[in-house]
């Protein structure tokens, strides 16, 4: 289930980008999906009004951002690596407004507030769940 979400949340953005995810929301809803991963793809973005009740979605919402914030560090890197990532690393990425300004910095701050973790853990997290998929990532 926890990988299911985590592999559907965005599914239906490409195509419908401005209803996205209520549209692929209905679709899972239809393919009989549990409600558990159909609050977390509706929680994983504030445009929804969907809270975060579960630890899926609070899951899926905070790695959401941060996955993608990562993945752009380590392609900025000089071996193109997730070895080359760290917390100092993505935290002083943090910290330039021109690197990925796409990403909202309050979003990966926010993610590991409401996991209940600190910071520098959830970083830590998402680098090592990423390096287990570091082949087909190309890290």
């Amino acid at each position: 289930m926890w990988r299911a979400a985590g592999l559907l949340h965005d599914f239906d953005y490409e195509r419908f980008p401005e209803t996205h995810p209520a549209q692929g929301a209905d679709e899972l809803r239809r393919l009989g999906y549990p409600d558990d991963v159909v609050e977390a793809v509706l929680g994983h973005g504030h445009h929804t009004g969907v809270p975060r009740t579960s630890a899926l979605a609070r899951t899926v919402y905070a790695c959401d951002e941060m996955s993608g914030f990562v993945i752009a560090v380590a392609y900025v890197r000089p071996n193109h690596s997730l070895d080359e990532v760290d917390v100092r690393a993505v935290t002083r990425k943090m910290r330039d407004p021109g690197f990925a300004r796409q990403v909202p910095r309050d979003q990966l701050t926010r993610g590991a507030e409401e996991l209940g973790i600190p910071f520098d853990e959830h970083v830590l997290n998402v680098v090592e769940g990423l390096k287990t998929a570091r082949v087909a990532l190309g890290l």
